[in-house]
C-alpha cells in the first residue's frame, strides 16, 4: 500500500516536471498547438537590433503579439491562403531578402571595418580638408566687359554687397550680397580658387577671374585655420560609409562575375 502511494505521488511529480518543462519551452497552447517561447525571443531580437530596448512591460505585449499572430495563421490555413499563389510568390520574396540579408551580415562580419582603418580614412580627410578656409564674397557677370567696369566702381567706393544683389548671376550668393561664406579653396572650381589663394584678408580681385560659369570679382573678407572635428567625434559617420563603400564594392564584384545571359 505505502509503495503504491509511493509510486503515484513519484508520477504526479514527474507529470508535473514534464508539464512546467514544456510550458517554459512554450508561451501558450492556441486550438491544441504549440506556440514555441523561441518566436516570442526573436520578436523582441529584432527590436532590440532596431535600437529599441525591450522593457519588462513589453513582454506581455510582445506574448499577446505572438498569440495573436498563431490565432490569424491558423484561421488563414483553414481558409487554404497558404496554396495560393500569391502567397508562394510572397514567401519566395521574403524568403530572398531574409537570404541576402544574410549573405551581406556574414560578409561584414568576416571582413569588418578596423579602427586603422578608420584612422587611415580620416587622415585622408584631413589633408584634403584641412589648411586654410576663407571668407569672401563674389560677383558673377557674364562678360568680362561688364567686370572689368564693376571692378572699376569697385575702386571709386561702390558697395559690393549692392553691387552683387543687382547684377550677380549667382542668385543664391547675390542675394545675400554675394556673400560665400566659410568655405575652404578646394570646395571651388580650380580657376576660382587659385584666384582667391592669391589674396590675403580685404583684398579685391583686381582682374575678372574666368571660370565656366562666367566672370568673377572676389573679395576676400577674412581667412582662419580650419577647425576639423576630432576623430572621435565622426568615427561612428566613418565607420558607416566606409561599412557602406566596401558593402557596395562586395554586391558589384559579385555582379561582375555573374554569367547573365
Amino acid at each position: 500500500m505505502k509503495k503504491n502511494l509511493l509510486l503515484a505521488t513519484t508520477l504526479t511529480c514527474l507529470m508535473t516536471l514534464g508539464t512546467t518543462a514544456v510550458m517554459a519551452q512554450n508561451i501558450a497552447i492556441v486550438n491544441g498547438k504549440a506556440v514555441p517561447k523561441a518566436r516570442l525571443d526573436s520578436l523582441a531580437q529584432q527590436i532590440e537590433n532596431s535600437g529599441r530596448p525591450v522593457t519588462p512591460e513589453m513582454q506581455g505585449q510582445l506574448r499577446e503579439e505572438v498569440i495573436a499572430r498563431e490565432v490569424f495563421m491558423q484561421e488563414a490555413d483553414k481558409m487554404g491562403l497558404s496554396a495560393t499563389d500569391d502567397f508562394k510568390v510572397q514567401m519566395e520574396l521574403a524568403r530572398q531578402t531574409i537570404l541576402i540579408r544574410q549573405l551581406f551580415n556574414d560578409y561584414q562580419k568576416k571582413n569588418p571595418i578596423t579602427d586603422a582603418d578608420l584612422k587611415a580614412e580620416y587622415d585622408k580627410f584631413v589633408a584634403a580638408n584641412g589648411g586654410k578656409e576663407y571668407k569672401a564674397h563674389h560677383i558673377l557677370v557674364e562678360k568680362e566687359t561688364d567686370a572689368k567696369t564693376i571692378i572699376a566702381s569697385l575702386k571709386k567706393g561702390g558697395k559690393f554687397e549692392d553691387i552683387a544683389k543687382k547684377q550677380s548671376k549667382d542668385t543664391g550668393s547675390g542675394a545675400k550680397g554675394g556673400d560665400l561664406d566659410w568655405a575652404n579653396p578646394n570646395s571651388y572650381v580650380p580657376e576660382f580658387s587659385a584666384a582667391l589663394l592669391k589674396l590675403n584678408k580685404g583684398q579685391l580681385t583686381q582682374e575678372p577671374v574666368k571660370t565656366q560659369f562666367g566672370f568673377h570679382i572676389i573679395r576676400v573678407d577674412d581667412v582662419r585655420d580650419v577647425k576639423l572635428p576630432a576623430f572621435e567625434e565622426v568615427k561612428p559617420q566613418i565607420s558607416q560609409q566606409m561599412q557602406q563603400e566596401k558593402l557596395g564594392a562586395f554586391q558589384q564584384n559579385l555582379r561582375s562575375k555573374a554569367k547573365i545571359e
